[in-house]
């Protein structure tokens, strides 16, 4: 009985030149590329506050970004919530208290 194998990924083929950018540093990319992603987003949180918010989650104002932009908005990694999150923070550390953000893993 012949085995089946599958074929290897195209990925997993390509030789590695260098090593591939942290999620930091493809944010830091991202965050200057866009800076109206963060305007956007202290718009989105003092909205939210303005109506009586106690809460508010970054996933969900990247759902309603995406929403307000049904072309996409390209690049808006989800992986990139906790580090706008943190960078609105250091902006506005009054939201601390409305912005939860949990201990970093990794620097």
């Amino acid at each position: 009985m012949p085995t089946l194998t599958q074929p290897a990924l195209p990925c997993r083929d390509l030789p590695h030149h260098g090593a591939r950018p942290t999620i930091t540093q493809q944010f830091h990319a991202f965050d200057v590329g866009h800076p109206w992603v963060r305007r956007a987003l202290e718009q989105l949180v003092a909205q939210r506050l303005a109506t009586g918010a106690t809460r508010v989650g970054m996933k969900a104002l990247f759902d309603a970004l995406r929403w307000r932009h049904p072309h996409g908005v390209k690049g808006l990694n989800n992986n990139y919530t906790a580090l706008y999150a943190r960078r609105l923070l250091d902006a506005h550390p009054q939201w601390a208290c409305v912005i939860e953000v949990r201990r970093r893993r990794s620097p």
